[in-house]
């Protein structure tokens, strides 16, 4: 699918509208087009080192295989590895990651960063391991998205608590989220100003990661843009030494 394009969006957001029912389907179509897109900014992937941090159960570290990539997956919670994790998959904070300086050619993070309390830190990590020139990808529901409260969005616009207390009554069960403690509000202003301060990365993109059109010109609209990015991509390219 070209990207952007309103047919990739239409079947990105069909797919999001089943992400409980048919995981499977949903987060495949999300990895493929994940894949599409650092090759896109990078190149193809065969024959390189990628490392999927928080890649869940392993659905881009799969692709990414699948295309030829020596891809390994790094997940904190174990419950999120699900059955059948990926082999080689390890169990590693992304604040610490046990690996050596450099040693991956393309870094990638898909809706991770919301889930951390430190982003600052995370993204400091994931451009540690990443090789000179390599580049990093990284994406996150910003919380004044109309998905920022994940599955107890958009209510979240009223308040967190009351948006949680919503989602009991109406399903009978607590939400898997809990902001302050595995979400995070997260700000495009404010996440773009960190990163184009720092000096170990170029930004060599920030746009909308799912809009149809001008996936770019709408992230650098004030004010705007925390509600109409939806999601937010950055490609980083590590700086040389």
């Amino acid at each position: 699918m070209r990207d952007p394009s309103f047919r990739r969006s239409v079947a990105l957001f069909r797919a999001f509208l089943h992400e409980q029912d048919d995981p499977e389907s949903c987060y495949s179509l999300l990895a493929r087009d994940a894949a599409d897109q650092v090759e896109a900014y990078d190149g193809p992937v065969a024959g390189r080192t990628v490392l999927d941090v928080g890649g869940g159960s392993g659905y881009f570290t799969e692709e990414f295989r699948r295309r030829g990539a020596h891809a390994f997956l790094f997940e904190p919670d174990v419950t999120e590895l699900g059955e059948k994790p990926p082999d080689s998959a390890v169990v590693a904070d992304g604040y610490l990651l046990p690996l050596r300086d450099g040693v991956a050619d393309v870094t990638f993070s898909s809706n991770v960063l919301e889930h951390v309390a430190d982003p600052e830190t995370f993204l400091s990590e994931l451009t540690r391991v990443t090789r000179p020139g390599g580049l990093i990808y990284v994406s996150f529901t910003n919380w004044l998205s109309p998905w920022g409260g994940h599955e107890w969005a958009p209510w979240h616009y009223l308040g967190a608590e009351r948006a949680r207390a919503r989602y009991l009554r109406r399903t009978g069960r607590p939400a898997k989220h809990t902001l302050g403690e595995n979400l995070f509000a997260v700000h495009i202003g404010s996440t773009l100003r960190q990163v184009r301060a720092r000096d170990d990365v170029t930004v060599v993109s920030a746009r909308s990661r799912y809009w149809p059109f001008l996936a770019e010109a709408v992230v650098k609209a004030p004010g705007i843009r925390e509600f109409a990015t939806w999601n937010l991509l950055l490609i980083l390219r590590r700086c040389p030494t």
